[in-house]
């Protein structure tokens, strides 16, 4: 018999026999293996850097890593692709990269993990590979030259221009997502049609011609060696080389470059005796100007009137007006009542952030004006004060006030209120304007047929017009192409129109966006974008702009088309907070393709600035004025242009017309006699009464009336309710073809809110109902 110990041993043979299956020690190496999450398989071990890391993502080294520990890592930062190298290192991704390879040997990823000696994590130069799912396997990097976005071709690899100077200034750096299928996206979206990579995260996005103007040359391919931060199987560039493309489709953008009378004029007006923060037409054929009192200069009271009749003369051409408190960023709209008064409201401190100012404009062009701005804290104020805020006549008659700071560089005031006050009516808080809070101030105001639009900062909605709650909100204005997030309104500045509206006025209004900056940067915005709040599903056209533009003032023009002009190519609006001003005018011309609206129009010599304004003239000129930097480098400017577009210099005769009625119902039949001259299709067009400052054109709209003519006698059809045209004052002209007539005030859908009995009190000159 056995001794008893070989009997014992071969007991527990047969014992294990019974328990563990013929492949005994492959059954044993599995369970001291690590255990994978669902999905998750080894897939080798694969030579490293023989063209580079084969995963592109390393982990902070771990002196106690497993398998188990780097692929939780790997799939917790949203990668299919784990890999464990020299027992301490953890590499992710989503696939192989560098034309990765296996090794000759499994054996080859012997390197125990740090963690647990019964698993492998790699070797020198060895990784042991994981992957959820298939492994996909890349080959080296190259510049991508197929599968591009739109219309875009390689075009190579070249420097950066001459003394450090840069190819293309518009950069985005992404420090994980950088690819060619990003950069040439965001470059296509914004309108720029050459882009560049550079150290594998930096896009770049400007013109070809810039190229040449940088001094760049042609470099080798191999000098662009930087694999892409957002597509490892592509290269972006190198140090100081750019991989380059260049859009090949049809343009993206095309600008028009008119000459002589086409490209219009800047023509000197007047020597000016202020530097205006705002600027309004007059129904009395004058033009109001007010500026800093108390804050400006020693002499100034604070408010003039401009009467163009007597250029020849200038102590006839301004007369002087009084204001008690200071209108240094205020708001002003023109009343709907029978008088068209003006009312400014607002300030810069103390009793002016609650002032409420009202002009009765009397005289005419060539008549002395007697009446005076009037004003008396004590009885008629504001609930609230408000620095830089914005107004607009309500449907019902009434006047919206909105937003603003409680006075200089104070607190935000995120609320609106109601004038002539509702009886024991309160403000109404703003919860987005606090929440945007400093960048929304002079928000744009307009009547919808839904309700009221707001823009601002990079925001917009609908609110309704009873309750004030929001309805809609739209998606947030673009910015730019660095900063998407740019601004729009002050002081982030830029200048919105409501786009024309035309008989039976059934389609979507439009809104126009031009120009602002960026936050911190100043970094001024070269596109204009537009949408149609009340669309199903609204969404913002991007259109670039020849040149970047904050601080721009645009003016509608009774052709239907628009003028962009002011503003500085850098910074943002304040005092001695932007630079390069930009003199070149532009007219925009929503009746063509988009991208192919803008034309660039003439220069002006004159710089303009924070603090200018430009508003449309009775005679279908632009009166310019302002400029108040106070940058003890750009002057401050009391010289008054107009802007003279080329419908006035083509040589063609005015059309002209008589008007009996000019107090107009809705919808009513209004019949004119006309003079033609057959200059072509024969038009009719309002335009609001408006008040220019900060780029905020305060009652701006451009309504097209249905018009049928026979003989010299036409018949034109108001708008059909306040909803398509508020209440209000509006210039009509006559347009023969292109060529507008000297314009004619009247007034649409009389005085519902009683304004003319407003205010109830002696000292307040009152036009009544």
């Amino acid at each position: 018999m056995a001794p008893s110990f070989v009997r014992a041993a071969f007991s527990s043979a047969l014992w294990l026999s019974l328990l563990v299956p013929s492949d005994a020690s492959a059954l044993l190496a599995q369970r001291a293996g690590p255990v994978l999450p669902s999905g998750w398989t080894y897939q080798g071990c694969y030579v490293d850097n023989l063209n580079g890391r084969i995963l592109g993502q390393r982990q902070a080294d771990n002196t106690a890593l497993t398998v188990e520990k780097c692929i939780a890592t790997c799939a917790g930062l949203g990668y299919s692709v784990a890999g464990m190298e020299y027992s301490s290192e953890c590499y992710c991704d989503n696939y192989l990269i560098n034309g990765g390879t296996k090794a000759s040997a499994d054996t080859q990823c012997s390197n125990t993990c740090s963690g647990n000696s019964a698993e492998q994590c790699g070797g020198a130069n060895r990784m042991s590979v994981y992957a959820k799912g298939t492994l996909v396997v890349r080959q080296a990097p190259g510049p991508q030259k197929t599968g591009l976005p739109g219309n875009w071709a390689y075009q190579g690899c070249i420097t950066e221009g001459t003394n450090n100077k840069k190819v293309w200034k518009y950069q985005i750096v992404s420090q994980n997502a950088n690819s060619p299928t990003t950069c040439l996206s965001a470059c296509q979206k914004f309108g720029y049609q050459a882009a560049g990579l550079e150290y594998g995260t930096e896009c770049y996005c400007g013109d070809d011609v810039d190229r040449a103007a940088a001094g760049s040359t042609a470099a080798p391919e191999g000098d662009c060696s930087n694999t892409c931060s957002g597509d490892s199987q592509y290269l972006c560039g190198g140090g100081n080389r750019l991989t380059w493309y260049l859009w090949k489709g049809a343009p993206l953008y095309v600008w028009n470059y008119p000459t002589g009378a086409a490209a219009g004029q800047y023509q000197l007006l007047i020597g000016g005796v202020c530097i205006p923060l705002l600027t309004t037409s007059g129904v009395n054929g004058k033009y109001t100007f007010v500026e800093k009192y108390g804050t400006g200069e020693p002499n100034s009271t604070g408010a003039y009137e401009l009467d163009v009749s007597q250029l020849g003369n200038p102590s006839l051409a301004w007369r002087t007006m009084h204001v008690k408190t200071d209108v240094f960023c205020s708001a002003s709209v023109t009343l709907p009542d029978k008088a068209g008064r003006q009312i400014n409201i607002g300030g810069w401190s103390g009793d002016s952030t609650f002032g409420i100012r009202l002009y009765w404009p009397d005289g005419s062009p060539g008549v002395a004006s007697t009446n005076d701005w009037q004003e008396n804290v004590s009885e008629l104020s504001l609930q609230k004060g408000r620095w830089y805020p914005s107004a607009m006549v309500m449907t019902n008659g009434s006047i919206l006030v909105i937003g603003g700071e409680t006075g200089s560089n104070g607190p935000p005031q995120p609320n609106l209120e109601i004038l002539p006050r509702p009886g024991g009516a309160g403000v109404v808080n703003l919860d987005w304007l606090q929440r945007t809070d400093p960048n929304n101030l002079y928000p744009f105001l307009a009547v919808v047929p839904s309700g009221i639009l707001v823009i601002y900062y990079n925001e917009a909605r609908i609110l309704d017009e009873k309750t004030f709650a929001t309805i809609k909100t739209l998606p947030n204005l673009p910015g730019g192409v660095t900063n998407p997030g740019a601004g729009r309104t002050y002081p982030l500045e830029g200048t919105t129109m409501l786009l024309p509206q035309y008989a039976p006025f059934s389609d979507p209004l439009g809104v126009l966006v031009c120009g602002g900056s960026t936050v911190g940067a100043g970094l001024a915005l070269d596109n204009c974008v537009s949408t149609q709040p009340e669309a199903a599903n609204p969404q913002w056209t991007i259109e670039r702009m020849p040149s970047q533009r904050v601080m721009p003032c645009m003016t509608a023009l009774p052709d239907g088309t628009y003028m962009i002009l002011n503003g500085a190519h850098q910074g943002v609006a304040g005092f001695g907070l932007a630079t390069d001003p930009n003199h070149n005018a532009v007219l925009y011309d929503p009746s063509k393709p988009v991208n192919q609206r803008m034309s660039v129009m003439a220069n002006t010599t004159i710089d303009r600035l924070y603090h200018s304004e430009a508003i449309l003239m009775q005679d279908g000129r632009v009166l310019v004025s302002g400029s108040d930097p106070q940058d003890n480098v750009h002057p401050e400017e009391y010289r008054v242009e107009v802007f003279v577009p080329p419908y006035l210099l083509s040589g063609k005769a005015r059309p002209s017309f008589t008007i009996a009625n000019k107090a107009w119902a809705y919808g009513a039949s209004i019949p004119i006699t006309v003079q033609l001259n057959g200059g072509g299709a024969t038009r009719v067009s309002m335009m609001g009464a408006e008040s220019s400052t900060h780029g905020n054109s305060m009652g701006q709209r451009t309504l097209f009336p249905a018009v049928s003519c026979a003989g010299n006698t036409c018949t034109i059809t108001a708008p059909p309710n306040p909803h398509v045209a508020p209440l209000g004052w509006y210039q009509l002209f006559l347009l023969d073809g292109p060529t507008p007539s000297v314009s004619t005030w009247i007034r649409l859908g009389g005085d519902p809110a009683n304004l003319g009995n407003w205010p109830p009190y002696p000292d307040f000159k009152k036009p009544g109902v």
